[in-house]
């Protein structure tokens, strides 16, 4: 019943997107005082869909170890359901939503860093936090 490195990187990961989540909600910006919010940030939006995926990662990896072997087929049947959510979650929002999210940001970022992150955004989100938002699925 040892944890396998792959479920311990989820678990990380996970933990890296909640710490992300809650340094972004802690930033005061004028932007997140009009309509919608964070919400209105395809980036924001992207964030906590991996976050969700990652949460259902490391559910389906605790399920997978607590039914191993117990021979029930309910519990069987209840992993191979959250598998498929897993699965679909993946193909149908996690990997395109990030791959469109990182895509769009770095050839527009590449091509007019002013139009989409100016200089002035640098005194309220650093660095190392703008590109942990971007960049996490490459």
């Amino acid at each position: 019943m040892a944890l396998v490195p792959c479920q311990v990187l989820r678990v990380a990961i996970l933990l890296s997107y909640c710490s992300i989540l809650c340094n972004y909600k802690a930033i005061e910006m004028p932007s997140h005082q009009t309509y919608g919010g964070s919400w209105k940030f395809l980036t924001f939006i992207d964030l906590v869909i991996q976050a969700v995926f990652f949460g259902i990662c490391v559910l389906t990896d605790l399920s997978s170890l607590l039914t191993r072997g117990s021979g029930n087929q309910e519990q069987e049947r209840q992993l191979r359901k959250l598998i498929s959510l897993r699965d679909w979650m993946l193909a149908v929002l996690a990997f395109p939503v990030g791959v469109f999210v990182v895509a769009v940001f770095w050839i527009i970022y590449a091509y007019d860093r002013e139009m989409i992150y100016p200089k002035l955004l640098d005194n309220f989100i650093p660095g190392w936090l703008n590109h942990g938002m971007t960049a996490h699925e490459l």
